[in-house]
């Protein structure tokens, strides 16, 4: 699927503020998969459509998540976290991609999980440092990103579940088990 297209597809389902933040992602997902070997398509095409679902109502995406019997521990975590695995699932049924790589890309953007592959680290990272983000740390994650991808990535995980943390907000099982298998292969948490 050309970009343009993509982009027409994608600019139906969201805001125009979200939209802006989808072009940022992408621009930022291209220059990873550069610098870090990646496909330079796929964190593209990953990077368009990774919040198709984002203004989905929530009615919609809990049921969603129930018939197509995604782990129910997401229903007792903020929704903000569904529109990621609804996503993927809209993504393959309403615009009809069906690459796995592209899919698990979008799956994951908000929750991580372990050992994720190149194209799903880029897109958690450029979605987390994309040029329109302004919040404490991400200056540090895009200085980080410019050498590890690993690193860049740890700290975006920190930064999350310390927010999370402050707030008295549970963090997604997933997001700890991602941070625990970076650090667990070797990345530094400083």
């Amino acid at each position: 699927m050309e970009r343009e297209e993509a982009l027409k597809i994608v600019a139906e389902q969201i805001t125009e503020h979200r939209y802006v933040h989808t072009l940022g992602v992408m621009e930022t997902a291209i220059r990873l998969a550069k610098t870090y070997g990646g496909d330079v398509k796929k964190a593209e095409l990953a990077a368009i459509f990774h919040d198709y679902a984002k203004f989905r109502p929530k009615e919609e995406m809990e049921k969603i998540i129930k018939e197509q019997e995604m782990p129910a521990i997401l229903l007792k975590h903020n929704s903000e976290l569904w529109h990621a695995p609804v996503g993927a699932y809209l993504v393959k049924k309403e615009v009809g991609i069906k690459d796995k790589e592209v899919l698990q890309a979008i799956k994951y953007h908000t929750s991580g999980r372990p050992n994720m592959t190149m194209l799903e680290k880029i897109i958690y990272v450029a979605d987390y440092i994309e040029p329109g983000r302004h919040f404490p740390g991400v200056e540090e994650v895009r200085e980080l990103a410019k050498t590890s991808l690993n690193q860049a990535l740890l700290k975006s995980l920190q930064n999350t579940m310390i927010f999370l943390l402050k707030k008295n907000q549970a963090v997604y099982p997933d997001t700890i088990e991602t941070y625990n298998s970076l650090v667990l292969e070797g990345g530094k948490t400083s």
